[in-house]
């Protein structure tokens, strides 16, 4: 018996390191398969970065190449002929990011801790009035009437704020990591001791809902950095027009001066001489995502986590 154990325990340690090399093997390939994910995710940023300096005729006779024979500052030089305009609309576009941002957390949070609160009356009426807009939807026009005719908003920054403060599917994320990750005897001890409501919210939950606060906040933030169909239907005045607007607008002006016969020397002079249509148009797409480029990798950890822990229970 003891010759039997002893060849079951020498065949128990020649069979450990075989499954330790399995599993180094598949990290192994698990992280070559990321590694080859992550090339062909920077590539794309990596050409238009390039491309953004190239010489508009190598663009022209070579095509875009990931380093090209000829670099040149015309590009991002017809991008920043724009330098004032193009700084007040940087400023619209940030304060924009911004202000939307908070209050869009703060509303969302609020309306996801009320539906997330079982003992709230309100909080079937409130889920099911939530959930309508994912299923009608009154359109384009309606909004614009609306929002022109009876509410008076036409060429204000309200118009580029409040469309996008609150979506079904971010209160839904911030629902769910209230439910799931912050423990209700938190919130039954607060009310035994005598706090309010508000005061739970705000000294109790908000503060634990930082992880999930951090990705949809990213995932807004985003979202108004991008956006420029709403500043195209409402925004007139130029001290409004946010960077998404400006760098249609940039685009727009250097294809009408390319493909108009008609348009005076003088035109084609203030521009440098030449137009850098293919540079320049990587040039605008640069000056977009450069600010999330720095940004997002500070908020990445929060990212992952809000929407993982959030998404572990439904």
């Amino acid at each position: 018996m003891a010759k039997m154990s002893v060849k079951k325990e020498n065949h128990k340690l020649d069979i450990a390191p075989s499954r330790q090399e399995r599993v180094t093997v598949g990290q192994i390939v698990l992280a070559i398969i990321l590694i080859a994910f992550t090339l062909f995710a920077f590539l794309p940023v990596e050409l238009t970065f390039v491309a953004a300096f190239t010489d508009e005729k190598s663009i022209v006779q070579n095509g875009f190449k990931f380093w090209p024979k000829d670099w040149s500052l015309a590009g991002m030089g017809t991008v920043l002929r724009y330098g004032q305009q193009l700084a007040r609309s940087y400023a619209v576009t940030i304060f924009v990011t911004v202000a939307g941002t908070f209050l869009g957390l703060l509303f969302m949070s609020m309306y996801a801790y009320s539906i997330s609160r079982k003992d709230f009356w309100l909080s079937k009426f409130l889920s099911i009035y939530l959930l309508i807009p994912m299923l009608f939807n009154g359109g384009t026009l309606s909004g614009y009437i609306i929002f022109t005719s009876y509410y008076h908003l036409k060429d204000s920054l309200w118009l580029l704020i409040l469309p996008l403060c609150v979506t079904t599917m971010n209160v839904i994320i911030l629902r769910t990591y209230i439910a799931n990750s912050i423990p209700a005897e938190l919130m039954e001890a607060a009310k035994i001791d005598g706090a309010g409501e508000y005061y739970t919210f705000f000294r109790i939950t908000l503060p634990l809902m930082k992880p999930s606060l951090a990705a949809v906040g990213f995932m807004m933030a985003t979202t108004y950095w991008n956006d420029w169909q709403n500043a195209l239907l409402y925004i007139d005045s130029d001290a409004k027009k946010p960077l998404q607007l400006l760098l249609i607008n940039i685009q727009k002006s250097i294809e009408f001066l390319l493909n108009n016969s008609n348009v005076p020397a003088s035109a084609r002079a203030a521009m440098g001489g030449t137009i850098p249509q293919y540079s320049a148009t990587m040039a605008t797409v640069l000056v977009v995502i450069g600010p999330i480029m720095v940004v997002y990798p500070f908020f990445q950890k929060y990212f992952i986590k809000g929407l993982t822990v959030g998404s572990v229970k439904g």
